[in-house]
């Protein structure tokens, strides 16, 4: 669903420039003149609180990077000097550090939002699958971000997560000295986390490109999962109307960030990372950050360390095919029963995976773990599909307008979103 621009460039150098590079007619249509769904909920701002996440992080990114050392002998220090001796370096490291979990709780809403309302459905196929390697960029871009400290919690979590690829048969090895740089995590681990994590973001951001682009070709979906039909009635400009709603949860967004940064800007933090790396000693428990613990409990739920490193990149290649595991012709999963439940049950387990990750691999939390994983998976590739052949779903709204102002039938003449009264028919008239 394109947006058509009605941009009109006034004065000799607009026309000159448009007539070269229509570069202000191409913002015009794509976030002026773009038609939205009318019935948007706040879920939906998520995608652009995402935008500007991205950007924070770049560019504190950018300007920690000209005081960080990328040593194992100096980056603990580089670090606390950067705390301690860089003017307002406390808050571009806090800002930075809490802005990778605000960046997760965003996507981990964004995500959920996309499965519960269907938003993978075709034609939107591409569309899903574009946010899904972005996801997979931030966790690797997370995961080497958390190294760079060098804390004991950095060290450690670099050497368990980097040795799962050891379990890969042939090319297993192979990959771990490339990923070390040498025979163990050291200087070289560093030095290649360190470039790849300057790396990534910039890869995000192209794929977050296509990810718009893809986003405007189709068309944004909607709560009720019914397409656009009458573009006047079903659809209601970009600006002012989703402008003004994404800046609004924007600020939210913003002020329960900052409550982490400034009142609370270790809590999401491990303490031991506040200790340099020894390699002579090992920490009691080893965990890596909040948002991949629903991975590291599949991974340890699983007895085989082939089997659980399948199992926990398994549970992330599984959302690249789930618009052709469910089944259902529904989009939203606010006209389907059945499939409600199992959503929230579903989400349940993933928090349940979370707090699992957090704690030992020992005892009764190894069982819950398992089968939470079951779960997991049987959702995906078992649920879903049978879901589609058996719900009995409610009926779909005849339109966007309808789900919005009621039935043509309920309202009054004049009511927004339909026809002037002269256009209506000569009963109505009357």
């Amino acid at each position: 669903m394109q947006g058509h621009s009605t941009y009109e460039p006034k004065g000799g150098f607009a026309k000159w420039l448009e007539d070269r590079l229509p570069i202000v007619g191409l913002v015009h249509s794509s976030a002026v003149a773009y038609p939205v769904p009318r019935n948007l909920n706040y879920f939906w701002t998520f995608g652009g609180i995402l935008t500007f996440m991205l950007v924070a992080q770049i560019l504190t990114g950018v300007v920690l990077v000209m005081h960080y050392t990328p040593s194992a002998s100096m980056a603990f220090e580089s670090v606390e000097k950067i705390m301690r001796d860089v003017n307002y370096g406390w808050l571009l490291r806090y800002l930075h550090a809490n802005g990778a979990s605000m960046f997760f709780i965003a996507v981990f809403i964004h995500i959920f939002r996309g499965m519960y309302y269907g938003s993978y459905k075709a034609p939107r196929e591409v569309l899903w699958i574009l946010g899904v390697i972005i996801y997979l960029l931030m966790m690797a871009t997370a995961f080497m971000g958390y190294v760079l400290p060098w804390g004991q919690m950095s060290f450690w979590g670099a050497t368990v997560i980097t040795n799962l690829f050891s379990a890969l048969p042939v090319v297993g090895p192979s990959i771990v000295t490339w990923l070390w740089g040498g025979f163990s995590v050291d200087d070289a681990t560093l030095k290649h986390f360190f470039s790849l994590h300057y790396l990534l973001p910039f890869m995000i951001a192209g794929v977050v490109g296509l990810h718009i682009w893809a986003l405007h070709h189709v068309g944004q979906n909607n709560p009720t999962g019914v397409e656009v039909k009458d573009i006047r009635k079903d659809t209601v400009p970009f600006t002012p109307y989703a402008t003004m709603k994404d800046a609004f949860a924007l600020v939210c967004f913003l002020a329960f960030f900052s409550y982490f940064a400034f009142f609370i800007p270790n809590y999401l933090g491990h303490a031991d990372n506040y200790i340099k790396a020894n390699p002579l000693v090992t920490p009691a428990h080893i965990v890596p950050e909040w948002y991949f613990l629903p991975f590291y409990a599949i991974l340890r739920a699983i007895p085989s360390k082939l089997g659980g490193v399948i199992a926990m990149f398994g549970a992330i290649a599984v959302l690249f095919f789930l618009p052709w595991l469910d089944s259902s012709k529904v989009r939203s999963g606010k006209y389907r029963p059945l499939f409600k439940q199992f959503f929230w049950v579903f989400v349940g387990v993933c928090i349940l995976l979370g707090w699992l990750g957090s704690k030992p691999p020992e005892g009764w939390y190894v069982t819950v773990s398992r089968i939470a994983t079951f779960y997991y998976f049987a959702h995906f590739l078992i649920i879903l599909p049978l879901l589609g052949r058996i719900e009995k779903t409610k009926p779909l709204p005849a339109s966007i307008a309808e789900s919005v102002l009621g039935p043509a039938r309920d309202r009054l003449p004049g009511d927004p979103g339909l026809a002037p009264p002269a256009a209506a028919a000569p009963e109505t008239r009357g």
